[in-house]
């Protein structure tokens, strides 16, 4: 990470928005941050086990490369995990967002209402009752519409009139 980068990232609008995930970029920013204190805590543990006597040097030595390498394991392994659930939660992101169909609920409702519409109106025209089930070709037989038009229902839920 350059400091242009950082730069983007603290002088942009970016930092107060909400709907760009920004945590996959502070993630080398982490792993530098915990290399230096890692370093920090060797420097200081070998000065101070030194400072006390020889033989607590040589077991700080000891300590530092131990605890060193078992920190720094953890802290690859960390930001490793933190960069692995980041690029699912993108991939699961992306992979919504194509599966989501463009069609609002209202316009499925208007189209459900518009399903129904029809198949009453073929029911009454035809003189058959409304099927519950899917239709097939076979089940439709489109015929003449009687001579007086069957009346529509309306929202209102009026009944059907008697012809």
């Amino acid at each position: 990470m350059t400091s242009d980068d950082l730069k983007k990232i603290f002088l942009s609008p970016t930092l107060f928005r909400l709907d760009a995930i920004l945590s996959p970029r502070l993630v080398p920013v982490l792993y530098a941050t915990g290399l230096a204190a890692l370093l920090l805590w060797a420097v200081t543990h070998l000065f101070a086990t030194f400072g006390r006597n020889f033989g607590d040097g040589l077991w700080g030595l000891l300590e530092i490369v131990v605890f060193g390498l078992l920190g720094l394991l953890l802290l690859r392994a960390v930001c490793e995990v933190l960069l692995v659930y980041f690029k699912v939660n993108e991939t699961a992101a992306r992979t919504v967002s194509l599966s989501r169909i463009s069609t609002s609920l209202l316009e499925e409702v208007k189209d459900a209402i518009n399903d129904i519409a029809e198949d009453d109106y073929v029911a009454s025209a035809t003189g058959q009752p409304r099927s519950t089930g899917p239709s097939t070709a076979v089940d439709v037989v489109p015929q003449m519409p009687p001579s007086r038009p069957a009346a529509r229902r309306t929202a209102k839920r009026t009944p059907p009139s008697k012809p």
